[in-house]
């Protein structure tokens, strides 16, 4: 190592974390990157967050690869600090933090294939793909093309490489091994139980469809259908405490707070953020909070801390177009709400036979801390509420 170089090493992300997982170099060998540019992208099996560089200069070695894992503070990687070349590009680096208040698409649109970088792991899948250069449409910042294009694209298939059956193993991420470990253990350790509802959206979509400008000219975001279902949580919560309660060995654990985590999609797998105190958040704190949530998740910019703890769950399979699913309980919490996509189906009403926008809810429970009693009891008061959306702001 050349005394001038400074050696680029993986920092603490938390007290509990002992290894990680490289996810991706921004820049290659011999490369030129700004002070304060991301190098490069390091998962644990909680979060993924980026290492920035500690002055400007040459990516000289790359000790680590992705994919391959590094113990904390070891060295992955060395710097040559040097002047920034007066003619040269500017290197790719990692996305930008993004603002709260509005959320990007997640994919660009549609059009010819944007011309951008190609970041080595997605260069790495375009070859294993036999993907010509140009045929995959980026939405990186600066039409960079990522990983993530390259496998939608894939996904989106059929993708005819010559009649070949070649396989491709890919080592499962830090954040997916623990998801799988931890829904295992769920299912090993709990006694759950599923109970299911109906609701009739007509008088939610009628409020939002009512107040959805005025709502979003005061508050700089849109009137989701999120914020009715926390709120009707937490006074489900408040009701039922035993959802909101947890065991441990021969004890139970009731919180006088309701912490609720929100299931989203991000960059790297499922993450479970969570509204603190959510009985003290207005329809608009949720809202907002929700879509800070989602642009961060995309990128993968959740803080350790935002995933920790919690007391209960909501996740909404609606997104992606689910009719019904049995939501899987998050230990050591005791109960999660699966919310499902909105369909317009015939019902009776007052002995006559209408089409209303309906939902199915589903509520999975541990059954050592809830009896059916309240759970079912539960389920119903958010139906209820929901139905009756008035009585959340008037809190009755």
């Amino acid at each position: 190592m050349s005394t001038q170089e400074i050696e680029i090493k993986v920092p603490r992300p938390g007290e509990s974390i002992s290894e990680v997982m490289i996810g991706e170099w921004y820049i290659k060998e011999g490369q030129y990157v700004a002070a304060d540019k991301n190098l490069v992208a390091l998962e644990s099996d909680k979060a993924t967050f980026d290492v920035p560089s500690p002055k400007g200069g040459i990516l000289a070695r790359v000790l680590k690869k992705a994919g391959e894992t590094a113990l904390v503070d070891e060295v992955i990687g060395y710097l040559q600090p040097a002047e920034a070349p007066a003619a040269a590009a500017p290197a790719p680096v990692a996305p930008a933090q993004a603002s709260a208040a509005v959320a990007p698409s997640a994919v660009a649109p549609a059009g010819k294939p944007a011309a951008g970088h190609v970041m080595p792991a997605a260069e790495r899948v375009m070859a294993e793909n036999s993907l010509a250069p140009g045929s995959v449409q980026g939405t990186g910042p600066g039409g960079r093309v990522l990983k993530e294009d390259v496998i939608r694209t894939v996904n989106a298939g059929p993708v005819h490489v010559g009649g070949s059956r070649e396989t491709r193993s890919v080592p499962l991420s830090p954040i997916r091994q623990t998801i799988a470990r931890r829904l295992v253990d769920a299912q090993h350790t709990a006694a759950l139980l599923s109970t299911f509802n109906e609701v009739d959206m007509s008088a939610v979509k009628k409020l939002r469809e009512s107040y959805k400008d005025a709502f979003e000219k005061k508050y700089n975001v849109k009137l989701g259908f999120m914020s009715f279902f926390v709120r009707a949580v937490v006074a489900g919560l408040q009701q039922f405490p035993q959802l909101n309660a947890q065991m441990s060995g021969k004890s139970l654990t009731y919180y006088n707070y309701c912490d609720i985590g929100i299931a989203i999609g991000g960059g790297k797998g499922l993450v479970v953020p969570i509204l603190r105190n959510a009985e003290n958040m207005s329809f608009a704190d949720v809202e907002l909070a929700i879509v800070d949530f989602a642009v961060r998740a995309k990128k993968n910019q959740i803080a350790l801390e935002e995933l920790e703890g919690g007391t209960f769950t909501i996740t909404n399979g609606g997104v992606y177009g689910s009719l019904l699913s049995t939501p899987i309980v998050n230990p050591p919490q005791s109960g999660v709400l699966g919310m499902h996509g909105i369909f317009d189906r015939p019902v009776a009403v007052n002995g006559q036979v209408v089409i209303r926008p309906m939902m199915y809810i589903a509520l999975t429970y541990d059954h050592r801390v809830v009896d059916g009693r309240e759970a079912v009891s539960f389920l119903k008061l958010v139906k209820d509420l929901i139905e009756d959306p008035t009585r959340l702001i008037l809190e009755v």
